[in-house]
């Protein structure tokens, strides 16, 4: 049985709902001046939940180190207007991490947290692009100085499964 949406729950993730092929590129060290990338292919299969004021993406990453599973968990607040995204690593099972927050406005996506990496305090940004379009793109970039300059370090072009 399926369950019913909500007519009200928002629809700004409903271009990522299905199955998707994806491309990654990922920088292979951050915050360090590195400009070693390594692309690798996946796949993810997005679903709506709680009516659709949240989804959730079942992804196999097949890096060159090996594969894993992962999942992002998306939630929206209706008073806020904002979406939280968890990362979920089938590496470290037992951590949701720091959500990003935010919304999107005129077709792109922008989220972002305050986390660490290797102990320095950093900003993580993800920004999701190209929404309306045959070809989806996701990145992901950190700041070590509060948000006035980004390495990007995670790149992801989705095209249908």
């Amino acid at each position: 049985m399926t369950l019913p949406l909500d007519p009200s729950a928002p629809t700004d993730f409903d271009f990522y709902v299905g199955s998707w092929r994806v491309r990654h590129r990922r920088l292979k060290d951050r915050l360090v001046g590195s400009a070693t990338w390594e692309a690798f292919d996946g796949h993810c299969v997005v679903t709506k939940l709680v009516g659709g004021f949240a989804n959730v993406d079942d992804t196999i990453l097949e890096m060159p180190s090996g594969p894993y599973r992962a999942l992002a968990l998306r939630a929206f607040d209706p008073k806020t207007s904002t979406w939280s995204i968890w990362w979920l690593d089938s590496r470290d099972p037992r951590s949701l991490g720091v959500p990003v927050v935010g919304r999107f406005e005129d077709g792109e996506g922008t989220f972002l947290a305050n986390e660490t990496l290797s102990e320095q305090p950093i900003v993580v940004r993800f920004r999701w692009t190209r929404v309306h379009s045959a070809s989806p793109h996701w990145e992901q970039a950190f700041s070590a100085d509060g948000g006035v300059t980004w390495e990007v370090n995670w790149t992801m072009d989705f095209e249908r499964s």
